[in-house]
């Protein structure tokens, strides 16, 4: 199955590299380019895109309102914000508005390739350890303490196992390492991941973690409240 894809990005140099690698690959084709988030937006209107790669720095409609509005949309195409060295408050901005994942714009092109291959099959790009150390750092801009807690009603919802599960999610732990430290099998361990996901709305892992964050489930540094 061909991944059909999209470039965002106002820096049309950016976007012609980014189409050389990604021309060069038997299930990859670019569909569409816009040069910022309203032409994204339009094009998505008339072509069907599987995975959008999203700048975040770009006139008229930047990236992260145009993902928040691409992601509120049923059936959105998988969102997979890039970002530049030391901008990293933009691509939790991007996570926070239903993006997949964020990678690095010097990304090396094996790792963008199985980046947009993991994004098109459901999963988040982004190492839950690396979404925690970002989290970490732009742990100001979260409300503070549980102020939000009573306010998810839907995490109330979840069972013990899953609560238990979700934080460990959330302090960065990979499912082989959840089911190592639950005495759990891994099928099992997903089993609880999908739950949380559809019990939450979220649309993956990613998320997740930034809902922890917001309600007060986890503190910045990887602790929890108890």
């Amino acid at each position: 199955m061909t991944i059909r894809l999209m470039l965002v990005d106002d820096q049309v140099l950016l976007r012609t590299g980014f189409r050389m690698v990604l021309a060069a690959q038997p299930d990859m084709e670019v569909v569409a380019e816009a040069g910022d988030g309203v032409e994204a937006i339009q094009a998505l209107r008339t072509t069907p895109v599987d995975v959008v790669l999203m700048d975040v720095r770009m006139p008229k409609l930047d990236g992260v309102e145009a993902t928040r509005r691409i992601c509120a949309e049923p059936g959105a195409p998988r969102v997979l914000i890039l970002t530049t060295f030391d901008l990293d408050e933009y691509a939790f901005s991007g996570l926070k508005a239903g993006a997949s994942g964020f990678m690095l714009k010097d990304v090396p092109p094996g790792e963008l390739l199985a980046a947009i291959r993991a994004v098109h099959s459901g999963d988040a790009v982004v190492a839950p350890s690396t979404t925690r150390r970002l989290l970490d750092r732009f742990s100001p801009m979260l409300p503070s303490g549980g102020g939000r807690q009573s306010e998810h009603k839907a995490v109330s919802r979840l069972t013990d196992r899953e609560r238990e599960v979700m934080l460990l999610v959330a302090q960065g732990l990979s499912n082989g390492e959840i089911a190592a430290r639950l005495v759990l099998s891994e099928a099992t361990v997903k089993t609880h991941v999908g739950r949380i996901l559809t019990k939450l709305e979220l649309r993956d892992r990613v998320q997740v973690v930034v809902l922890a964050y917001e309600t007060g489930l986890v503190r910045a540094g990887g602790g929890n409240l108890s």
